[in-house]
């Protein structure tokens, strides 16, 4: 809808339409769902621009019109990790009124996360030890990202009346890092069996 503006001394109007949000153009969302495939399946660092460009099916003056660098697509990538996650539990939460359902449900997600083929552990622990300083950018990302995960499942045990909410949401949330890790590199059936149960005598201790 135009919004109309008077100027300052009133003597006439003029129309002034919204800004307009054009979408990513398409080379470069084929650019980062490339890296968003490579990047978690071989590894950041291990994974070079030619590659990216070879299998995005662009030229190097494409990629770099629209990242610049390897470092910039590195941050969108996992920026876009985080939004697709948050988009996806916001959506689980939403869609769940009961607070220990909507534990449940995101426990089995993390479940089937575990057990999809090509699971290759947590993206953002994946990410977080391949830049090590904890001052990098990266690492900033993946912090805010843990910082955002942890405030919701607290506010979930804080929903379900929890005694300690704090407490339970640092439990459940070493829970899910243990499995999704020992779910990768170890016995899946093992790892998620574990969080299952780490979630049912937290969601115990909500009830005494």
């Amino acid at each position: 809808m135009p919004i109309v503006e008077t100027d300052p001394i009133g003597q006439r109007a003029r129309v002034s339409r919204p800004h307009r949000v054009h979408p990513p153009a398409p080379a470069k969302i084929r650019i980062l769902e490339t890296a968003n495939r490579l990047f978690y399946d071989e590894g950041i660092r291990s994974v070079g621009i030619d590659r990216l460009i070879s299998e995005s099916g662009v030229t190097k003056a494409t990629f770099y019109k629209h990242y610049g660098s390897k470092d910039r697509l590195i941050l969108d990538y996992v920026t876009a990790r985080h939004q697709s996650f948050v988009a996806a539990l916001n959506a689980l939460v939403e869609a769940t009124p009961d607070p220990a359902d909507a534990i449940r449900a995101h426990t089995a997600d993390v479940v089937a996360t575990i057990e999809a083929p090509g699971f290759r552990g947590c993206a953002f622990i994946n990410a977080a030890i391949e830049f090590t300083d904890v001052r990098h950018p990266v690492r900033e990302l993946v912090l805010e990202h843990r910082d955002w995960y942890a405030g919701v499942i607290t506010d979930l045990f804080k929903a379900i009346g929890h005694p300690l909410p704090g407490d339970a949401g640092d439990e459940f949330v070493l829970a899910r890092d243990g499995a999704l890790t020992g779910g990768y590199v170890g016995d899946s059936i093992a790892a998620v069996a574990a969080l299952q149960r780490v979630a049912e005598r937290i969601l115990a201790d909500s009830r005494r």
